[in-house]
């Protein structure tokens, strides 16, 4: 029994605004140390959350009501990614580590159960199943792309030309499961045609040139053609993957610290400052992108992006603040929960940070702990009207 993993806070309440508000549920203390929470990823069907810390362990819990489950412990050195197994191994959740190795466990006894090995004591950063056959599983290491025939654990190609630094991301396209994208601290993203024998002379189909260390990136768009990329010096650009179109915001901390002091009624002496990108959110619904910053105390910020026309990065719609210390690593919305479940009504989502704490929060109108606000257009919407359609190294 680790009694830590049950411990709630619970902050007392603040005098209500006129607008929607967001508010903290509970924290749970993931360790009795100072250790990190690095990510926060879903099951397909969201009966669990998987959570990776810098113990390099991973831990699950409900993401409804945040009781622990179990944990998974093997790897060696800093996990730098996890995700779950899609429809058909459910139960299976992937980590890949520094040690060189991936590792798929069994969430349903914690025990590994299979592994991936880079060779040479590469590190590997990334990782993302797909191919045209789904037989694939790409991995991102110490500027080298290796594949493997999951199905045989067959290492079946390794790319060493395209990227001379380490290689921080790899991505199959959602609906374009064939195609690959790899993103490297060299500044370059990659994008390779899997099918057949892969090779760099056959099926390097384009290189977008970002110019600087790239941290994470992320598909969105009615069919995936768009995508955002977030860099290690917090510049934000978003590129059409397929004609090399580019918006880019070399200014981004300094346009979403401007939008948060205007207009965050809760604090409207205080000046604020983005110090940090987490990620970025899309919603299908509303047709909008967010980039999520974040403040060295733990306070978060939701900007919406206009990339079309006029750029800009908006003034904060949700603020998330009273729940962390130190510096958030992972944001885990509820709005990305499939439509027709009517699991985590009313919780906005959870977020991992440096303090070692996972905070759940509230998308309605909860009385007792009104500490931050929400506009209308980020809250989930409720399974009856919701439409059907619906990461990292720092």
């Amino acid at each position: 029994m680790e009694a830590t993993d049950m411990e709630v806070e619970e902050l007392p309440p603040s005098n209500p605004d006129p607008f929607k508000r967001i508010s903290l549920k509970n924290s749970i203390q993931t360790n009795f140390g100072d250790d990190y929470v690095f990510q926060i990823v879903p099951k397909d069907d969201w009966t669990a959350m998987a959570v990776s810390l810098s113990t390099n362990a991973v831990k699950v819990y409900s993401p409804v009501t945040g009781q622990y489950y179990g944990e998974c412990n093997g790897h060696s050195a800093t996990i730098n990614q996890i995700a779950f197994s899609g429809p058909s191994t459910p139960h299976v959740l992937h980590s890949c580590s520094s040690d060189g190795t991936i590792r798929a466990w069994d969430t349903r006894t914690f025990q590994q159960v299979s592994s991936f090995h880079s060779g040479s004591s590469q590190e590997i950063f990334s990782f993302s199943f797909g191919g045209s056959g789904n037989n694939l599983l790409a991995a991102g290491c110490d500027a080298q792309i290796l594949f493997w025939d999951w199905r045989s654990n067959k290492q079946v190609a390794c790319l060493e030309d395209s990227h001379v630094e380490d290689v921080t991301q790899v991505h199959f396209i959602p609906d374009h499961q064939s195609k690959l994208l790899s993103a490297s601290v060299d500044g370059l993203m990659c994008i390779f045609d899997t099918e057949g024998d892969i090779n760099e002379d056959d099926h390097l189909d384009s290189v977008l040139n970002v110019g600087t260390s790239i941290g994470k990136v992320g598909f969105f768009g009615e069919t995936y053609e768009k995508l955002w990329c977030l860099t290690h010096i917090e510049t934000l650009s978003i590129w059409d993957w397929k004609d090399a179109s580019e918006t880019s915001f070399q200014d981004a901390r300094s346009l979403a610290s401007k939008g948060w002091t205007l207009d965050d009624p809760s604090q409207v002496n205080s000046v604020w400052q983005v110090d940090y990108f987490v990620d970025c959110h899309y919603s299908r619904e509303a047709e909008q992108l967010w980039v999520i910053g974040g403040t060295n105390s733990g306070t978060l910020g939701y900007f919406p992006v206009s990339y079309k026309g006029n750029k800009a990065i908006g003034s904060a719609e949700a603020v998330l603040g009273g729940g962390h210390t130190g510096i958030v690593r992972s944001v885990l919305p509820m709005s990305s929960m499939p439509s027709g479940s009517s699991q985590g009504h009313g919780i906005f989502g959870w977020t991992g940070g440096e303090d070692g704490r996972l905070c759940c929060w509230l998308s309605d109108n909860a009385p007792e702990i009104n500490r931050s606000w929400i506009s209308s257009t980020l809250v989930a919407r409720s399974p009856r009207t919701r439409n059907t359609k619906r990461h990292q190294p720092y």
